[in-house]
Order: structure tokens, then C-alpha cells, then sequence
């Protein structure tokens, strides 16, 4: 079984490429390929307090053989100083590949 994981990034106006560079760069070396749908940001909107929130988020993706919890929950840390956020969303899907 393999997995699909994901990583939604927040893009702010005026961000730097260094950051998403860096991200590139690891992930391609860890796991061999990485994929960044860049060109266009998706758009989040959710109500938090009373009032509404909207980012624009990039999303990377990797697949893996196998899902190494600790690994990923410690990247996320990294990724959370690294974009100045309070929580970044990484998911994980089991795929067949066909």
C-alpha cells in the first residue's frame, strides 16, 4: 500500500520563494518527487471567533510506501515556525496504485 500526503501551505502577497524552495528541496530528496500546484492558490474561508477567515494556500504533495507518523508530526512543527502558523494541515490517503 502507498501513501498520498498532502500539505496545505499558507501564500502571502509578497512571499518569498525561499520558503517553498526549501520545502521542494526536502521533500524531493526524502522521498524521491514532490509535487507543488502553485500557479493558481486555492482560496480557504472559515469562521473562527464570530468572523470570517480567508487564506490562500498552496498544496504539495509526496507519495510514500509506508507513513511515518513521528517523522511527519515533527516536519509539521518545522513547517509551523517556517510559515509563522499556528497549525499547518498535512492528510494522508492510502492509495492502490494502478
Amino acid at each position: 500500500m502507498a501513501f498520498l500526503i498532502e500539505i496545505l501551505l499558507p501564500v502571502s502577497p509578497g512571499d518569498a520563494h525561499g520558503r517553498f524552495d526549501a520545502v521542494r528541496s526536502e521533500l524531493a530528496e526524502k522521498f524521491g518527487g514532490v509535487t507543488i500546484y502553485a500557479n493558481v492558490p486555492a482560496e480557504g474561508i472559515w469562521t473562527e471567533g464570530g468572523s470570517v477567515e480567508i487564506d490562500h494556500i498552496i498544496v504539495v504533495e509526496v507519495m510514500a510506501s509506508n507513513l511515518d507518523r513521528r517523522w511527519w508530526a515533527s516536519y509539521r512543527q518545522t513547517l509551523e515556525i517556517r510559515f509563522e502558523q499556528n497549525e499547518i494541515v498535512i492528510r494522508s490517503t492510502a492509495i492502490d496504485r494502478l
